[in-house]
């Protein structure tokens, strides 16, 4: 396993991190190095860029969602092979769950997998000022083990040198490099943040442009160099059960459905699942010997003219769920089940019909934080009084005129609430659950697979 690791971390929004992290991890391949790419927090956008530059499956670390231990195993599992890991922050270095504690921040990530951080600082229209925000950063968390410095967003030259000479005088670390503002290199945003990289195409030449650039002005030697980490220590592995496949889960993955963690995916085949993907916008219906199925999340909304085409595929849907397959739907997921979507433009679309209501989307944010979780009677995912950990991130809003059985309830910094819809075998909702939170919910969920696998047996 490599030893080399580094956590990109920022000083607050319009760092440009994501952009500059996309680039490292471009440059280091550009210099042949094998590079895993992480991802602090519950997104699964920047990821699907790590993965497309690495050409490596990039994973989610949060320390508020999962135990500590787990996300050291993901880390070091998924590091076997690499030469180095890139692990990119979120939000500010000391954003998290709590403004009053380093929980679920990418602070604590860095102290939890012992990995050294290279920050970075907006250095627009500022010089000896950069150094008061590093050293600040330094002080206010002594045992984060800060290594150097990026200055992003400098204006020339000339102005990078007196932003380094200020902050490698008083705060006696390396800065690295800088990069210049450029506008033409960012990348598209819509409501949920960065367009997701599946959407984007033919990749390659923005990121051979970018990681060119970053070459240019960044030691990517010095960085290489900086990120010798401890090595990560397993003591009682987590991923290592193996089960022979016992029943099949056909998972929704497209352009449309594609917010899926990578450990949910590796879980659900540890417990005896065989994943079979399908696409809904193009065509291709729930296979017809599945045992279960699982819609993620996605942006159904950008795609809803399409998908209300696909006939074929909703009625698939539909049927698949009301012939009893246990069926977990997350947010995009739970939008294609309902009535329809009305879109922006007040445009509705027709969906699978299953979910009595429709879905509405707005300009402003709806929902957005963390969420704790348990279940409502009946819920099979959450047999045995089980919680669970997940998130909400979404900018529409389900209405309905009739009485529904809510799936959860959840609690959030604003309260608890009743969330989503159940009706016997289908659990669906806007919360995105990360099943390392709780395994007992994969462990259900492939014991109620079996259950109906053996009752559609017994009845032929």
């Amino acid at each position: 396993m490599s030893n080399r690791r580094l956590v990109i971390a920022g000083t607050g929004s319009g760092v440009g991190k994501t952009t500059l992290t996309i680039g490292l991890m471009s440059a280091l391949r550009q210099a042949g190095y094998r590079v895993q790419g992480f991802k602090c927090g519950p997104d699964y956008i920047d990821p699907t860029y790590h993965t497309a530059v690495t050409e490596r499956t990039s994973r989610n670390i949060d320390s508020w969602i999962l135990e500590h231990d787990m996300v050291r195993e993901i880390v070091a599992r998924a590091s076997q092979d690499a030469d180095i890991s890139i692990m990119e922050g979120v939000m500010g270095f000391f954003d998290g769950k709590n403004p009053l504690t380093n929980e679920g921040s990418t602070a604590e990530i860095s102290l939890i997998t012992n990995s050294p951080v290279l920050l970075v600082v907006n250095c627009a229209s500022m010089a000896r000022s950069a150094a008061a925000i590093v050293k600040g950063f330094q002080q206010f968390l002594p045992e984060a083990n800060i290594v150097g410095v990026i200055a992003n967003r400098v204006g020339s030259e000339g102005h990078y040198k007196l932003v380094k000479a200020a902050i490698e005088q008083e705060c006696h670390i390396p800065v690295v490099g800088y990069l210049k503002r450029n506008d033409e290199l960012t990348i598209p945003e819509r409501h949920l943040g960065l367009i997701p990289s599946i959407e984007r195409g033919e990749l390659t030449p923005f990121f051979e442009q970018l990681g060119q650039l970053v070459r240019d002005t960044i030691d990517i030697e010095k960085v290489y160099e900086l990120a010798l980490a401890p090595k990560i220590e397993i003591n009682d592995p987590i991923f290592t059960k193996t089960s022979v496949p016992q029943v099949k889960i056909a998972v929704a993955r497209d352009a449309a459905f594609n917010f899926y963690y990578e450990e949910n995916f590796e879980l659900l085949k540890a417990y005896g699942a065989e994943l079979v993907e399908f696409s809904p916008l193009k065509g291709e219906r729930v296979p017809q010997d599945a045992d279960g199925l699982y819609i993620g999340g996605g942006f159904p909304e950008e795609f809803a003219e399409t998908l209300a085409q696909q006939i074929d595929v909703k009625n698939s849907v539909r049927a698949a769920i009301q012939k009893g397959l246990p069926t977990l739907a997350e947010c995009g997921g739970f939008m294609f089940l309902t009535d329809g979507i009305v879109t922006t433009d007040d445009k509705c679309y027709e969906m699978v019909g299953l979910i009595p209501g429709q879905v509405r989307m707005q300009a402003k944010l709806a929902a957005l934080g963390y969420r704790e979780v348990t279940g409502k009677p009946g819920n099979f995912l959450f047999k045995g009084d089980i919680q669970a950990k997940g998130h909400e991130f979404h900018y529409s809003t389900f209405h309905s005129d009739k009485e529904y059985p809510p799936a959860y309830d959840t609690k959030g910094m604003r309260g608890m609430k009743e969330e989503g819809y159940m009706n016997h075998n289908l659990i669906a909702g806007y919360t995105h659950f990360h099943f390392g939170s709780s395994t007992k919910m994969v462990e259900n969920w492939v014991e109620q697979c079996k259950a109906v696998k053996k009752e559609r047996r017994d009845a032929v």
